[in-house]
């Protein structure tokens, strides 16, 4: 929708809908700060009781409809679409209403919101992570990754690297460029990063700051030729084991691995198929998996679109199981066990050395612990704005709590909840 907004300009009117499928995507707070995070300059409108949804007979996510310059609709594409596929219907319609002297030469200009929070030192971050006191921070909205170290109170960062810069783009290189990073994991001597705008995986050198293409292309998997090409769709989340990077790939419903060395791409699990079913690696079905993380033989990982937490084996033969979380529309704020938990689209987790895992439940603005063999579920924070993305230090839990704009720490022993200093 972007490039057809940029190709078209003033002669293309772009009205967003907002019908929500979970409670927290019809609070119009929230779509006003998502709108904002993803660059929107269109206006939105929150549909929340589905009625437009109904008057235009929509039936699935996303839908486009197209109304001409009379104001009549004149066609529908449900599912996902790119701009070369719209293009021309469209160039068909603004012809066909300059020839009949009925196209607009107004140009509308829809002044941004501000957002619910306003930003600081970080604007919408989505994943921080720590490997003994090194910490580095995806600073999404600014779209650029901060390293640096934490001091001896776990409290304090330090930042001794800022790279990418506000503009987003896609450069290798000491002046590199990212769009809207996200995951991260730290090797011995670099820094993997999921830049899920450029659909790539970069790496930095942590020595020098440089920055390099590990596999991507960045640009999004769309066709066969894209994916022969080397390209991937919306990574999100990474975490290293040895020489191989997991990888959530959220944008095709896939766990994929990249080999660090020969930056050579494959997928882990999944069909690409989107759904909750259990089953060996090329069987199994995910739904739009954003955090991941390591433990043993098993990664785990938050398979936001069915509101589950779920595992697969390392080994490229074994398979995928789920510890909670029964269905794409199965969805709440419900501690409990198996299958009576209900989270709604959590988006990060780390594991802790009890043998518990540590879950962002995104749109509950919750963490929670989850026992991986009881399947137990407990509220352990409340009141976050939107938690993205969580790592678990000596001390302390760091929480990207995006809407917020800052990393929450929490203490581990008594849960108690503060703002991580950036200097």
């Amino acid at each position: 929708m972007r490039e057809l907004e940029a190709r078209f300009g003033s002669d293309l009117v772009v009205i967003g809908v907002q019908s929500g499928k979970y409670h927290a995507e019809r609070i119009t707070g929230r779509i006003r700060d998502a709108s904002i995070r993803l660059d929107a300059e269109h206006p939105v409108v929150n549909d929340r009781q589905f009625r437009i949804w109904r008057s235009y007979a929509v039936s699935a996510w996303p839908t486009l409809v197209a109304i001409d310059a009379g104001g009549k609709v004149v066609g529908s594409h449900a599912g996902e679409f790119t701009c070369q596929m719209v293009a021309p219907f469209i160039e068909q319609l603004l012809a066909k209403a300059k020839s009949e002297g009925i196209a607009s030469d107004e140009v509308l200009h829809f002044e941004p919101d501000t957002p619910t929070i306003a930003s600081g030192a970080l604007r919408y971050p989505g994943k921080v992570t720590v490997d003994g006191n090194r910490m580095a921070i995806a600073d999404s909205g600014h779209n650029r990754v901060l390293i640096g170290v934490l001091d001896e109170t776990g409290q304090r960062f330090t930042s001794e690297k800022s790279i990418g810069s506000a503009t987003p783009g896609f450069k290798d290189g000491s002046d590199a460029m990212f769009r809207s990073p996200q995951g991260l994991a730290f090797g011995k001597s670099s820094l993997y990063v999921a830049d899920a705008g450029n659909h790539s995986i970069r790496e930095i050198n942590l020595e020098t700051g440089e920055v390099t293409t590990l596999s991507g292309i960045g640009r999004q998997m769309r066709t066969r030729g894209d994916q022969k090409a080397g390209a991937m769709s919306s990574p999100w989340d990474v975490v290293l084991a040895g020489n191989t990077l997991f990888v959530a790939m959220a944008g095709v419903h896939q766990l994929w691995t990249v080999d660090v060395t020969s930056g050579e791409s494959r997928v882990h699990c999944g069909t690409g198929g989107e759904d909750i079913r259990d089953g060996d690696h090329t069987s199994a079905l995910l739904a739009q998996p954003m955090g991941i993380a390591l433990k043993g033989a098993k990664v785990y990982f938050a398979d936001s679109e069915s509101s589950a937490v779920r595992w697969a084996d390392v080994a490229e033969g074994g398979s995928v199981g789920t510890i909670v979380g029964t269905g794409l529309f199965d969805f709440g704020d419900v501690d409990g066990s198996g299958d009576d938990v209900r989270l709604q689209h959590p988006q990060g987790l780390a594991a802790h050395s009890n043998g518990k895992l540590l879950v962002a439940d995104s749109y509950n603005d919750s963490l929670k612990w989850i026992d991986v063999l009881s399947r137990e579920s407990t509220t352990w924070v409340n009141g976050l704005h939107e938690p993205a993305g969580v790592s678990i230090g000596a001390s302390y839990a760091y929480v990207a709590d995006a809407n917020a704009h800052r990393i929450a720490t929490v203490h581990i022993d008594t849960g108690e909840v503060a703002e991580l200093r950036i200097e």
